[in-house]
């Protein structure tokens, strides 16, 4: 727990990572920087995809269209805040010279995804014939 209050302190005051192991190379952490973007715009095209769900299927029960829109809103919403965490994570173990975090959350992530997409296909494909 304490080490979880920690990481969330260094996501707004970053410069205390300094305090924290030795630099890296500067390479592994604009690459650390690089992937972090990469989770960012992997947060927005899931909002996006939410808000599209709710306005582009307007023929779907309220609540299947909100619960395939909801889903994307909050997978995009933990996205975005585990993109911070990991980056995080990383640049503490690199200035440590620790092994890099392993995580569930790309799995998890995936999964959600891939369900709303199936959801989706079959509403595309056979229809909504629940009207």
């Amino acid at each position: 727990m304490i080490d979880f209050v920690r990481s969330l302190r260094l996501w707004f005051a970053p410069q205390r990572i300094k305090e924290e192991g030795e630099t890296p190379d500067y390479r592994f952490s604009l690459a650390n920087e690089r992937t972090f973007l990469a989770w960012i715009r992997t947060a927005l095209a899931l909002i996006g995809g939410g808000f599209a769900v709710d306005q582009f299927l307007p023929d779907l029960p309220r609540a299947v269209g909100a619960t395939m829109a909801l889903g994307l809103l909050v997978a995009g919403v933990l996205c975005a805040l585990r993109a911070v965490n990991h980056w995080m994570r990383c640049e503490r173990a690199m200035r440590r010279g620790d092994d890099l975090p392993v995580s569930r959350f790309p799995t998890l992530l995936s999964l959600v995804v891939a369900v709303v997409a199936v959801a989706m296909v079959v509403v595309v494909v056979f229809g909504w014939e629940g009207k």
